[in-house]
């Protein structure tokens, strides 16, 4: 409803940046938050996103920055993910890290490198981790060659025309305003890029310019508004995921083209005059698009062009060897495809997508299933129909006949594609390196089983604009390979070299630029000390890697958590049920996988459909149960994305389901419903009563949690038996190992005689035990609140020496700048000014908050780890009764 905030309907949120600096969405999340949310966490994905922007001398805040500010501090718990954490600005780099701990960091402030990044960061780059731990795959890199094309190729001839074209186009435009000229140089730009994706991309929007230029010159074109930035964004940069621009239809999309063109050609020639001069170069401008338009459409109806005959004879060698040739039909059976699969990423969501979708269907018309064989997932895929073909090109080659899937920029973010891929196609080159990486990662990334993938691009040498496009491909694995991640200043460098086109006569000049673009020298160096020494490379990564196995391993042994108990209790739960217990198997692989038991019960179907395999696109609720299969289960990440079975962990909804009926047992005082009673293989009658001891801090906060357990002899009731005596610890450990070895082995329990003497002795012997109990849990709880206490004190000393530190360099940094101000702003762009007295004036205010900090902090991390409150609850009764009795 209106009067709802939304914030607070659900427990997790997926939200785009754009919408954190949208105040419809932010104030009511800040409503939701207020000053700071217990148990709330931020995780910002993209997170370099929110440093400030880098393109001069000094990082300027953006609104994303202030955005993430604002409303992070309102979460207790914050996780950054990023691979370009920086972009060559350690002002920009201090500001993103103060987003994440501002105790540690301060805006403008200089981080010292490993030293103070140890604590907050984890860094590893996907090469090094292959190459000790293994987990990724290799690529390879594959130039695709396309030569000896004839010069009167429409490929050829259309880039040299448009090149003259912009020749024609600067002169005409020379001495115009610099609005006019700036149109004008847009519109050859944007026409090079859709002549490199496709003819047919290139010959729609020649089209609406041809025309628009001579509705104007006849002045018969109605008054509109001038392009605006709009206009210029969608025109040179396709829609991406998180644009609102991809969302639209077909119809729409064609629609917003034709005015951006429109109105990009309309502000070029809005400042023209007819003289002579102007006519003869108007006359040489149309003679030359008449030429494109001529030999674009003409090209329309011919065969595929070469990109796309070159990419079908891959998919007939690859895919479908007995294809024919295009537009033969079959002499025989229609042609089968083998299990391989491909992804083809292309810029131009209409033009270039239509057109070779349509070309492809026309290839492989003949073979077998031909219409299920290719899937698009562009800016207009719904949400569900976008998991729907992820989930169908992801599913196993031989339950999906699904081969070929053809992806806009739409899908270079976000979508995993490596479960059964292992080859992409750049069927048109982005150019930018960071838009070629993101592709590249949607099959070369963690669960791809393969141990290499191959990443194609077409080169045509004989095209000028190819030789440059090769050298960004090659800088973009370079600085993979070298830097771990694409930097954003390098991003934006080559995009600074690209602005305006490729003309032929500055190829070896553009090409030489990429080649060299790389962080500044002062950039590189402040990256290297801040950033880079904080990465420990091959030679100390398996020692990283044994620490985490350490650590993993000592919290396994805290919680006491084991894989075979864990899938005994669900199994024991089921059997509670009256279902059956779980069944163990192999599956078609030679996996080892469990079923479940037919469960009939109505009020387990919403349950179990988180077993099932998932919903089709539009297929019915009714119709789905019935007809997909429960899935068999496993206990261990299959480390692969597998359809076919779901990993039952702690937060899976069946598991969670089946151990409620085991948990809230715990919750429950002076209730003790059930006993356990098993036979062991010793000679002596024992009884263990276990208690759940919990420490509470402020806020009811659990603090502790931990299973007390005390063991004794058991003696039959009698008039001289007396109270039952605790073992010491050796006897205690003893039982407590009987105790795992009857349950590990499925020991059976004694016969029924013994088990009415046990339970009818139950009460009495619970409360026998239950004083030495609760002395035990004291002991316990004393031993835990010491350690917290310790804890405590240790954190608040940290963070007074972090505040202190913080406090020194802020001072530091503070003079530094009064004295060298006026000389270190005198290139300063007025913004970088305008960010620096800002950034001073935060500094100036930090230093007045840190006595409040160090007042506050330390105490409140103390009184944070101090017991308020103890409970100690019986919560099971062990009987271990002699086999031999």
């Amino acid at each position: 409803g209106f009067g709802v905030n939304p914030w607070r309907t659900h427990t997790r949120f997926l939200v785009s940046h754009k919408l954190l600096i949208d105040p419809a969405y932010a104030d009511p999340l800040r409503e939701w938050l207020g000053s700071m949310l217990p148990g709330s966490l931020l995780i910002l994905d993209e997170a370099h996103h929110a440093a400030p922007s880098s393109g001069g001398r000094y990082g300027i805040e953006t609104k994303i920055t202030r955005a993430v500010r604002d409303l992070g501090g309102r979460f207790e718990h914050r996780l950054f993910l990023s691979a370009t954490p920086h972009n060559g600005h350690s002002n920009s780099f201090s500001t993103l890290l103060e987003l994440l701990d501002p105790y540690r960091f301060t805006r403008g402030v200089k981080v010292r490198g490993k030293q103070d990044l140890e604590p907050v960061m984890v860094r590893r780059l996907k090469e090094d981790i292959r190459e000790v731990h293994g987990g990724f795959p290799k690529r390879n890199v594959q130039r695709v060659v396309i030569d000896d094309l004839p010069e009167d190729a429409p490929e050829l001839v259309l880039s040299r025309l448009l090149d003259e074209y912009r020749g024609v186009s600067a002169l005409r435009h020379a001495d115009a305003p610099p609005r006019a000229r700036t149109a004008a140089g847009l519109l050859v730009v944007g026409l090079q890029q859709r002549l490199l994706s496709s003819t047919e991309a290139f010959a729609r929007s020649l089209r609406v310019h041809i025309a628009t230029l001579q509705r104007h010159r006849e002045k018969a074109l109605a008054e509109g508004r001038p392009a605006t930035t709009e206009d210029q964004a969608s025109f040179l940069e396709p829609a991406d995921a998180d644009d609102e621009n991809a969302a639209l239809d077909e119809e729409t999309a064609d629609a917003a083209e034709t005015s951006a063109v429109e109105n990009i050609t309309r502000t070029a020639e809005a400042a023209q005059t007819q003289d002579a001069k102007g006519d003869a170069l108007w006359q040489q401008a149309q003679a030359l698009l008449s030429r494109m338009q001529a030999i674009a459409e003409d090209a329309r109806r011919q065969p595929p062009d070469a990109k796309t005959c070159a990419l079908i004879g891959w998919i007939r060698a690859n895919q479908c060897p007995a294809l024919p040739p295009f537009g033969k039909r079959p002499t025989g059976p229609a042609p089968a495809w083998n299990e391989r699969r491909v992804l083809i990423f292309t810029e131009n969501r209409e033009g270039t997508k239509r057109y070779l979708k349509a070309m492809l269907e026309r290839a492989i018309e003949y073979t077998e299933d031909a219409e299920e064989r290719i899937a698009v997932i562009d800016g207009l895929t719904s949400g569900p129909r976008r998991k729907e073909v992820q989930r169908r090109f992801n599913a196993h080659p031989r339950d999906e006949p699904l081969r070929i899937l053809i992806a806009t920029d739409a899908a270079r973010e976000g979508l995993n594609f490596q479960a059964h891929c292992t080859d992409l196609f750049h069927f048109d080159l982005p150019w930018n390196p960071g838009r070629i990486e993101q592709r590249n990662g949607r099959i070369d990334r963690k669960l791809q089983s393969a141990p290499e993938v191959t990443c194609h691009y077409f080169a045509l040498p004989q095209r000028m604009e190819d030789r440059v496009l090769e050298v960004l491909v090659h800088k973009t694995e370079t600085i993979k390979r070298e830097l771990g991640s694409l930097a954003k200043v390098i991003d934006d460098d080559v995009e600074r070299q690209l602005l305006a086109g490729i003309p032929h006569d500055r190829v070896a000049q553009l090409q030489a630029g990429i080649e060299q673009a790389d962080l500044p020298a002062a950039a590189k160096a402040a990256t290297a000390e801040e950033l880079e020494d904080a990465r420990e490379r091959k030679q100390g990564l398996e020692e990283q890697i044994e620490r985490c196995r350490t650590v993993l391993e000592r919290s396994r042994g805290w919680v006491k958590f084991d894989e075979d108990a864990f899938r005994d209790a669900l199994s024991c739960s089921l059997e509670m049920l009256n279902m059956g217990p779980l069944r163990e198997h192999r599956d078609a692989a030679g996996r080892t996988v469990w079923a479940l038991p037919p469960i009939a019960d109505p009020r387990w179907v919403t349950t179990l459909d988180s077993l099932r395999t998932p919903r089709k696109l539009d297929e019915k609720l009714a119709d789905w149960r019935k007809q997909a299969p429960i899935r068999p289960v496993v206990f261990k990440d299959p480390d692969e994305l597998a359809a076919d079975t779901v990993h039952l962990h702690l937060e899976q909804r069946v598991a969670q389901r089946l151990l409620a009926r085991f948990q809230s047992q715990g919750f429950r005082e002076h209730d003790l419903t059930r006993a356990c009673l098993a036979q062991t293989r010793d000679s002596i009658p024992r009884v263990i009563l276990l208690g759940r001891l919990a420490l509470y801090g402020q806020g009811a906060e659990r603090l502790h949690e931990e299973l007390v357990p005390i063991a004794a002899r058991w003696l039959a009731p009698s008039p001289r038996r007396g109270n039952l005596r605790a073992y010491a610890r050796d006897a205690e450990a003893r039982t407590l190992a009987l105790l795992d070895e009857a349950l590990g082995r499925g020991a059976g329990a004694p016969n029924e005689v013994i088990q009415r003497r046990l339970l009818a002795s139950a009460a009495s012997d619970i409360e026998a035990l239950r004083p030495q109990l609760e002395r035990r849990a004291k002991e316990h709880a004393a031993d835990a609140v010491r350690r917290l206490a310790q804890r405590g004190e240790k954190e608040a000393t940290d963070i007074t020496n972090i505040l202190q530190d913080q406090r020194q360099r802020v001072e530091e940094e503070l003079a530094r700048h009064d004295a060298a101000f006026s000389q270190r702003t005198l290139d300063f762009s007025p913004d970088e000014t305008r960010q620096l007295e800002a950034d001073k004036q935060h500094w100036q205010r930090r230093l007045g908050q840190f006595d409040e900090d160090l007042a506050r902090e330390p105490e409140r991390i103390r009184a944070f780890y101090q017991v308020r409150a103890q409970r100690l609850t019986p919560v099971g009764l062990v009987y271990l009764w002699p086999e031999t009795n």
